[in-house]
C-alpha cells in the first residue's frame, strides 16, 4: 500500500461513516485519527447523542473483531478479561478469553463500572495483553478500545482514575447536532440502524499497514520543539496544579504524525499540534481549585499557552 492508496481508502471511511453519523465531519476525522495513531478514545456526552453509533461506524467501516460491554456497577473484571475454568475432561483449567479479545472493544458507559473493574482495563490499554490466573495473554493487534461516558454528575457514574485518563489517546465530545443534521435524523426512520448495516470498506490488515505509515510522517525538529514548549507551559502555568506528562507529549506527537497523514501530508505542521492539543492533552491537565472556581477550563489554559508560543514558519513543503 502506497500514500496514495491509503489516502482513497481513508477517503473510503470517512465517506461512509458520514453516511450514518450526520453533521460530524470534525468528530469523524478525530476518531479516524485515533484509530491511525493506535490509541485509545474516552468519549464524552451526554446520552442519545450518537456515542456508541459513532464507533460501531467505524467498527463496521474497518472490519475486525468487535465487542462491546455494557459497563454498571455490577460487572466485574472476569467479565471483561475472561476467566479461567475447570475443565474435568481434560482435568486442567482452560482459559475462556473475554470480551476484551478483540481488534476494537467498546465499552459503553464505562464511569458506571466500579473502578476495581475499570482498572482491570489499564493493563490491556497500555501494553496490550492482559493478566489471568498467572498466565499472559496477547490481545489481537490492533487493538484500540473506544469507551463512551457520560457527564460524572449524572446519577449512578464513578470518576475514571487518573492513571487509566493518562492512558486514553484523546478525549472528544461530540454535541447536539445541528438542526438540518437532526431533522434528516428524525426523517430516516433507519437511522437508528444505519450503522450496523454499513458495508466494509476496509480490514484490520489496511489498518495496520496505515498505522505504520503514520509512524514515519516527518516530524521537523523545530515542530517537535513548539510541541515540547506547549507540554512543558502546562506545568508552570498559574492556573494548574498537575500538568501534562512525558506520555502526554509522546501521545501528542502520535496525534499530530496521523492528523497530517490524514490530511495527506507526510510531514507535521504546527497547526496540526494546535488541532490535537484540546484532545489529547485536555483531559490530562487538572486546574488548581481557585482557578475552577474563577471560571477557568483547561481548554483556556491551552489557548492561553498556545497563544504566547511563537509559531515556527517556513515549513510549508
Amino acid at each position: 500500500m502506497d500514500h496514495r492508496e491509503a489516502a482513497q481508502l481513508l477517503d473510503q471511511i470517512r465517506l461512509n461513516m458520514e453516511s450514518c453519523i450526520y453533521g460530524k465531519k470534525d468528530e469523524i476525522a478525530w476518531m479516524l485519527t485515533a484509530l491511525l495513531a493506535g490509541g485509545h478514545v474516552l468519549i464524552e456526552d451526554v446520552p442519545g447523542t450518537g456515542k456508541t453509533q459513532m464507533v460501531k461506524a467505524l467498527a463496521m467501516s474497518v472490519g475486525g473483531l468487535f465487542h462491546r460491554i455494557q459497563c454498571n456497577p455490577d460487572l466485574l473484571p472476569t467479565d471483561i478479561t475472561g476467566v479461567s475454568i475447570y475443565h474435568p475432561k481434560q482435568e486442567e483449567f482452560v482459559f475462556r478469553p473475554g470480551p476484551i479479545m478483540a481488534n476494537m472493544l467498546l465499552t459503553d458507559e464505562i464511569n458506571r463500572a466500579t473502578t476495581k473493574t475499570q482498572s482491570a482495563l489499564l493493563e490491556a490499554m497500555e501494553e496490550r495483553r492482559i493478566s489471568v490466573d498467572g498466565q499472559t495473554y496477547p490481545l489481537p493487534h490492533p487493538f484500540i478500545l473506544f469507551a463512551t461516558q457520560n457527564p460524572i454528575d449524572f446519577e449512578g457514574t464513578y470518576s475514571l482514575p487518573e492513571a487509566q485518563l493518562d492512558r486514553f489517546l484523546m478525549k472528544i465530545k461530540l454535541g447536539y447536532p445541528d438542526e438540518a443534521s437532526e431533522k434528516r435524523l428524525v426523517l430516516e426512520s433507519s437511522a437508528g440502524r444505519a450503522a450496523e448495516s454499513l458495508n466494509q470498506c476496509a480490514t484490520v490488515d489496511d489498518v495496520a499497514r496505515m498505522q505504520k505509515m503514520a509512524e514515519e510522517i516527518h516530524l521537523e525538529n523545530v515542530v517537535a520543539d513548539y510541541l515540547i514548549a506547549l507540554v512543558r507551559g502546562t506545568r508552570t502555568h498559574p492556573s494548574v496544579l498537575l500538568g501534562a506528562s512525558p506520555r502526554a507529549a509522546v501521545a501528542l506527537a502520535s496525534a499530530a504524525k496521523a492528523y497530517a497523514f490524514l490530511q495527506h501530508r507526510a510531514f507535521v505542521l504546527p497547526d496540526d499540534v494546535k488541532a490535537m492539543a484540546p484532545l489529547v492533552l485536555g483531559h490530562r491537565l487538572h486546574l488548581r481549585s481557585e482557578a475552577r472556581m474563577q471560571g477557568n477550563s483547561t481548554l483556556g489554559v491551552l489557548q492561553d499557552i498556545l497563544g504566547r508560543l511563537p509559531v515556527p514558519v517556513g515549513l510549508e513543503r
